[in-house]
């Protein structure tokens, strides 16, 4: 519970954090994952040990660059209806959400000394239905009251904040922030964008983040975008608003290809590092106050280490 009186990413000091955990798993490391699900690897060592190595890789990245590390916990599916499909009950899944955050304070205490700005534990939230179109949607009431199992056994756990990341519409939002802050525990949003840089939902992005600040009490830390490409959103950054300001963080795809293509796609489209790393310091540029930086589907630590190469040397 170190930072949750205070998150160290609203000090604008640069932060990594890191990739696209499941695509990577799935299409580089050939782990077959049922429902997307990474959390199942903590059921055994193996499992762990590949985490371990997946989050050491950029843990290096932030400490070649002097930057802090925002550890986000592998339960993105760690909620009851995933779950379920698993075969985990209310009891595994706790068991499984606290493990997470073990082990993210195991590999915060080993690499304390080979980096010197904060690391940060963050357990991630996924969303009740798809990532990409929800067949159904939630009130924010309803939100509320599915999330608050996991969202409370993060609280109870050595995690400083909850970021729920993919969120395709304001409401589920709204109810994990509010959530979230009957539970004491700070709160992140991360919305997902389509190619026309508006919610799945249709909603525009400005639009969402006001209601969730206006229902909410603007109980968000901040907010983020990610499982999208920077050229299908920066048009509308670039128009401007108040609302900006409330974005520090970007976990872009690698691909340019939209949701429904990826959906279909067989192969992993990584795209360009480079290339993507040079969208991330343009934009930063227009938004100094982006202070987490990572990737979303089809990224590893090469676009993390190129995105640290153009955004913090």
């Amino acid at each position: 519970m170190t930072f949750r009186k205070h998150l160290p990413q609203l000090d604008g000091e640069p932060f990594v954090t890191d990739g696209g955990l499941e695509t990577y798993l799935i299409f580089e490391r050939g782990i077959d994952l049922p429902e997307f699900a990474a959390f199942d690897l903590l059921k055994d060592e193996a499992g762990i040990e590949e985490l371990r190595q997946y989050f050491s890789r950029y843990l290096e990245i932030a400490a070649k660059h002097g930057a802090g590390f925002v550890l986000e916990s592998p339960t993105w599916r760690a909620s009851s209806a995933w779950g379920e499909k698993l075969g985990y009950d209310a009891e595994g899944l706790r068991t499984a959400n606290l493990r997470a955050i073990e082990l993210l304070e195991e590999l915060r205490d080993s690499h304390r000394e080979s980096i010197q700005q904060p690391l940060v534990i963050s357990g991630n939230i996924g969303p009740h239905d798809d990532g990409y179109q929800p067949s159904g949607t939630l009130t924010p009431e309803q939100a509320a009251a599915y999330h608050s199992a996991q969202i409370s056994t993060f609280a109870e756990s050595g995690a400083d904040l909850v970021s729920a990341v993919t969120m395709t519409y304001a409401e589920e939002a709204a109810g994990i922030a509010s959530a979230a802050a009957a539970a004491g525990i700070p709160v992140v949003i991360s919305f997902t964008l389509e190619t026309d840089a508006r919610l799945p939902s249709g909603q525009p992005l400005g639009e969402a983040i006001g209601q969730v600040d206006a229902e909410t009490g603007g109980a968000p830390a901040y907010y983020m975008i990610n499982c999208a490409h920077p050229t299908h959103f920066d048009s509308i950054l670039a128009e401007g608003g108040d609302w900006l300001g409330r974005i520090r963080g970007l976990r872009a795809n690698a691909s340019m290809a939209s949701h429904a293509e990826l959906d279909e796609a067989t192969e992993l489209d990584a795209g360009d590092p480079e290339d993507l790393a040079a969208h991330y310091a343009r934009l930063r540029e227009q938004m100094p106050q982006l202070a987490v930086l990572g990737g979303c589907c089809g990224t590893d630590h090469r676009h993390v280490a190129a995105i640290g190469a153009a955004c913090l040397s």
